[in-house]
């Protein structure tokens, strides 16, 4: 579960922080543009920082619009799945007779994780991916400024392993968890109320006498 809360708090800093990709102008090298999912800033040596909202959502590339709806999918699973894996942990008294319905929780919520965790490594993965290829694209001159990875992607790997481990191991946890019902414990009779099998009464060892 920590895992899962940290991956989910890291997968959404890394949907809303503008340092998916970063470029320093060889002609100004005050200025140190960021580029994120929602806006574009420039950051200068005097501290201030001016940032501007992309344009409209159909005309941005396919990598950011795609990126978009995935990362907000991202969020939205790994919320769920912390609400769902949380009332199946062992130490929740929530229902703690329903040990079935425990195990059902805990592997929804490893399910949901597990998704959200791809769902944020994928879109991560493809713009750190179309960025080497503009880094080393031979068709554009050198003296062009080259967007490079920005601190956002290094996070954004981190939050998808984060949530995908923590998937895998809820749904591990929900798997090893047995739901049998200890054996009840036989009824055993004292030795001396039990009467042989031939229906006669015991004897006295020593009966000698007969009155």
């Amino acid at each position: 579960m920590l895992l899962a809360l940290l991956g989910w708090v890291s997968s959404c800093v890394t949907t809303f922080v503008p340092l998916w990709k970063s470029l320093n102008l060889d002609l100004n090298e005050l200025e140190v543009w960021t580029m994120g999912l929602w806006q574009v800033c420039v950051a200068q040596e005097e501290g201030a920082v001016e940032c501007r909202a992309h344009g409209s959502f159909l005309a941005l590339p396919p990598a950011l619009r795609v990126s978009r709806l995935l990362m907000c999918l991202s969020n939205g699973l790994g919320l769920l799945g912390c609400l769902l894996a949380i009332p199946g942990l062992e130490g929740w008294r929530a229902c703690e007779d329903k040990p079935a319905l425990k195990r059902r929780l805990l592997l929804a919520g490893g399910a949901a994780l597990g998704t959200a965790g791809m769902a944020t490594l994928a879109p991560v993965s493809w713009v750190a991916y179309n960025t080497v290829l503009d880094f080393w694209d031979d068709t554009v001159p050198d003296i062009v400024p080259r967007w490079e990875f920005g601190e956002a992607t290094f996070l954004g790997w981190f939050a998808g392993a984060f949530l995908a481990a923590a998937g895998l191991l809820l749904a591990c946890s929900a798997r090893s968890t047995r739901t049998a019902t200890p054996p009840a414990p036989t009824c055993r009779q004292p030795p001396a109320a039990r009467a042989p099998a031939g229906g006669h009464h015991p004897h006295p060892r020593n009966a000698d006498l007969v009155i």
